[in-house]
């Protein structure tokens, strides 16, 4: 297994939109293994494949406390939608920046698991929301998306000013 590079807003390649999975086979099982050692070694509660170069219709979430009960979701959709709940987030690719987004409070999402096999389950509460977020990711869109223009500007700069000055203390 390997921890993969995250890409970091404002990378361009955050914008790509993910294409189904096709193949089930032994490189998918190893790209899921290396996002979830990715996503504990970050460490985060949800990793989509975008985030790691890979614009493919994937995505690992873990939101246990111990951080023990990773679940995988390979060409997810949103069936169903029910209410609204407002949280703090933040995002792997949006490194220390974190804000309120108004997200459903329940989902109903069809997937496949890792050897293709569909499923069809209910979330809520802290998975429904990390669901949605990562889901997001698949078609382009990050949580800043949901802020307002002046904020998102304000996030960009103060990102790329950290950027630069470790690119300094690098050199």
């Amino acid at each position: 297994m390997a921890v993969l590079p995250i890409l970091e807003y404002p990378d361009p390649r955050l914008r790509d939109r993910a294409v189904p999975v096709t193949a089930f086979d032994e490189a998918l099982g190893r790209l899921i293994d290396d996002m979830l050692e990715t996503m504990y070694a970050a460490p985060g509660i949800g990793l989509s494949a975008t985030q790691v170069n890979v614009h493919r219709r994937l995505l690992v979430v873990d939101v246990s406390e111990k951080r023990d009960e990773p679940l995988v979701f390979v060409n997810p959709e949103i069936v169903s939608r029910e209410g609204a709940a407002k949280t703090e987030e933040g995002c792997l690719s949006v490194p220390g920046i974190f804000d309120q987004v108004e997200r459903a409070a329940k989902v109903r999402v069809r997937a496949q698991d890792r050897t293709g096999a569909w499923f069809e389950r209910d979330f809520d509460g802290m998975l429904a929301v990390c669901l949605q977020h990562e889901m997001d990711h698949l078609d382009g869109k990050l949580f800043v998306d949901y802020l307002s223009d002046l904020k998102r500007e304000r996030i960009r700069k103060k990102l790329d000013k950290e950027r630069r000055e470790r690119k300094a203390r690098a050199a």
